[in-house]
């Protein structure tokens, strides 16, 4: 049996996440800010209220999936919120700011962490034949300007770095460490957007002319996930639909 959790798996992007690697053979934690089960998970998958911007949450999680299962195998940072109000760049407050980084990317980080550590202390009990690894979700966001909501693109830049980071110290300790990059993808987070994207894509935007899927960014999470990409360490996987090209 392997566990993984994946943060902000009750719908979108991780929920896509979650239902991938649950049929893949992974028992899944799955989260959600709310602290109820969401009406459409069914009663046979885990379900575990998580705001990853709290410190005693995230530590609780981690607890709890270590007494159930004693092990966790799979760290997702899919969890992340956009600006409540998309503002100029001049209008922009300290108050959505200071919100969307404390969920972004100083919960991500701690998410990290506090994954990294449990996983260290079950490579100690469990031997070779446990190999882990975290997978954080970052965005095309990261070096893109999108000057109405700047305090999303910053939080995802950061991702970038904290990647980096978590690469380089669990390197050395067998736990590879992934960025996947999702480009614009049919969510309920960029409906208020539709228009605008699907016209973008119509006019040449993106290589692949169509809009992401969930399914697309979980797909390179499982190939994170399959042992194949272990000979690397911090490398992004783009889920853009070839946006990261530079074309002519």
């Amino acid at each position: 049996m392997k566990v993984a959790l994946v943060t902000g798996s009750s719908r979108g992007i991780g929920r896509g996440i979650a239902d991938l690697l649950q049929e893949n053979g992974y028992t899944v934690v799955y989260t959600g800010t709310k602290p109820e089960r969401p009406a459409d998970l069914p009663a046979e998958r885990n379900y575990h209220p998580l705001n990853i911007g709290d410190s005693t949450q995230r530590q609780a999680v981690v607890e709890d999936i270590l007494h159930t299962f004693g092990r966790l195998d799979v760290l997702v940072n899919n969890a992340g919120v956009a600006p409540l109000e998309r503002r100029d760049l001049l209008e922009m407050t300290e108050e959505s700011f200071d919100r969307v980084l404390n969920v972004n990317l100083k919960g991500t980080l701690f998410m990290c962490q506090t994954a990294a550590k449990a996983m260290l202390t079950c490579k100690e009990k469990l031997g070779q034949d446990y190999q882990p690894r975290i997978i954080n979700i970052g965005s095309m966001s990261a070096y893109t300007s999108s000057i109405s909501r700047g305090e999303y693109c910053i939080s995802k830049a950061g991702i970038d770095m904290v990647t980096k980071l978590f690469a380089d110290r669990l390197a050395g300790e067998g736990i590879p460490v992934f960025e996947v990059r999702p480009g614009i993808i049919d969510t309920d987070m960029t409906q208020v957007v539709h228009g605008k994207y699907q016209k973008l894509i119509d006019d040449g935007l993106l290589p692949i002319k169509r809009f992401g899927k969930p399914e697309d960014v979980a797909k390179m999470v499982l190939a994170c996930c399959s042992g194949l990409l272990d000979y690397s360490a911090g490398q992004v996987l783009d889920a853009d639909g070839g946006f990261a090209l530079r074309r002519l």
